[in-house]
């Protein structure tokens, strides 16, 4: 048996998986998430060791026999956060979070310095590690003095774990710490933040062997010796190592509260100036891009509460065929755009309104915005050297037919559906756990899903798709600093 455990923002999900990759079952641990202060985000370490608790007892009150046969153990978790120790290893401060935009100003300051975006091949974001640290040196130095570590949600949970100060790639590539090509700590950068290689865990592959876990909670949870903890996964590498999309190529859409648009590299391609986010993958010698848009599903549930229709009735007014676009565009900018825009203060809009239009309309049009955008990120990879040739949905707006065929129209490439079944983070850390544990092939083991269906572009629209994509990229430069 394997175990996957992820540590996202509003929870805790742990998946036992067996040998032939098929799910045992899984336990959930919830989490809150503290706003003290405008734009603040924040959350207790503590509360994740506890959530991990929940998760693991839920999952051995329904298994308890086949935890004893975990042989593995990968983690996955939100990216970015800032988890500060102290020379003892205690937390001298709640995490500031991924989505924490306090720190705007340390991380533009950050991004002036050519050294950044030339050594980490990324737009230093206010979202990233090493801003968060640089407010606290600026905001808190009484803490900042006392900082021994600097930790990623996911490894502290491996402190907890295994007692061991270990980091991967693929997370480290999100702090504007790491150089990204060369997959080591930058001491120039690291100084650059009052920081030193000192103050960084040890760096290890995602399928690595990085710690074991300890014979305490081994036994508390009726687990054997010699328990092996994997490098594991940020959250989006790791849905990528459960989606199979490790191949130079292969590439999903994510089409959750925000969405991303995530491509499988075999070389090191940055291209900083589109927002595109270059990192390394969970696997050796791989990377990958990501486009990320802030308002995927956010925008379809805005208009739902805006209606006070659910956002399955409003897909469901549209039909199974897809229309062509009409003179409505919608900008899906509800709180700023990461990529290709970079811009916090940017917000949405609709165009193009007249008397006719009804709810209906305003639907396409949102399904369209968020298309569209999604068009934008293909553009940047592309610009990046990426060329893809189809992509894998996933995520809850992926049950609409009709929004998968309007994304497979606006990128001109096919969308296949996945048959049944968990692909998501937890499922990649326990396939990266299985690795680990085994010393497999990553290759054989991060296998492609059954496709259950594939949408196509559908060609007859595809004109009056690229014009409403052209309408659609002149509007952004148009309501640019009118916000």
């Amino acid at each position: 048996m394997y175990l996957g455990l992820d540590l996202g923002t509003s929870g805790v999900k742990s998946l036992l998986m067996d040998a032939d990759q098929k799910i045992i079952g899984s336990g959930h641990g919830s989490l809150d998430v503290s706003r003290p202060h405008h734009g603040w985000s924040e959350q207790d370490p503590g509360d994740w060791i506890r959530a991990t608790e929940d998760a693991i007892a839920e999952l051995k009150a329904a298994h308890p026999n086949e935890l004893s046969a975990v042989r593995g153990i990968g983690l996955s978790g939100q990216m970015h956060g800032a988890t500060l120790l102290d020379a003892a290893g205690k937390v001298l401060r709640p995490c500031i979070l991924w989505n924490d935009t306090r720190s705007f100003a340390e991380a533009a300051s950050l991004d002036a310095d050519p050294r950044f975006r030339k050594i980490t091949g990324n737009i230093v974001f206010p979202g990233f590690t090493a801003p968060k640290l640089a407010w606290v040196k600026a905001n808190e130095p009484d803490i900042f003095a006392k900082v021994a570590k600097v930790l990623l949600p996911k490894d502290y949970l491996r402190l907890w774990l295994a007692g061991e100060y270990i980091s991967e790639m693929s997370d480290s590539a999100g702090t504007s710490w790491l150089d990204v090509a060369a997959r080591r700590w930058s001491p120039e950068l690291l100084a650059a933040t009052g920081l030193g290689t000192e103050h960084m865990p040890s760096l290890a592959e995602g399928t690595d062997k990085a710690g074991t876990l300890r014979g305490e909670l081994a036994a508390k949870w009726g687990m054997g010796q010699g328990v092996v903890i994997a490098g594991g996964a940020g959250d989006n590498a790791a849905s990528a190592c459960g989606m199979g999309t490790v191949k130079p190529g292969a590439a999903f859409v994510s089409l959750g509260t925000s969405g991303v648009l995530f491509a499988a590299n075999g070389a090191y391609l940055p291209n900083p100036a589109s927002a595109v986010h270059t990192f390394c993958h969970a696997l050796p010698n791989a990377w990958h891009q990501m486009g990320v848009i802030l308002s995927a599903t956010d925008s379809l549930n805005w208009l739902s509460t805006i209606t006070g229709k659910d956002a399955g009735e409003l897909t469901g007014e549209l039909g199974d065929e897809l229309r062509a676009p009409t003179g409505v565009t919608f900008l899906p900018y509800l709180s700023g755009e990461r990529t290709p825009h970079n811009d916090a203060a940017i917000r949405g809009s609709f165009t193009g309104l007249a008397h006719e239009v009804d709810r209906a309309g305003l639907t396409q049009a949102v399904l369209e915005g968020v298309a569209f955008a999604f068009r934008d990120s293909l553009e940047a990879l592309a610009s990046a050297g990426t060329t893809l040739t189809r992509v894998t949905a996933i995520g809850g707006g992926s049950r609409s037919r009709y929004w998968l065929k309007s994304i497979a129209t606006a990128l001109g490439l096919p969308v296949d559906i996945p048959a049944d079944g968990d692909f998501g983070a937890a499922f990649g850390a326990a396939r990266l756990g299985l690795i680990a544990a085994e010393a497999a092939d990553p290759h054989q083991v991060c296998t492609l899903p059954a496709t259950a269906e594939t949408i196509e572009p559908v060609a007859a629209l595809a004109g009056a798709y690229d014009e409403a994509y052209q309408r659609y990229r002149k509007l952004y430069p148009a309501i640019r600093g009118t916000m």
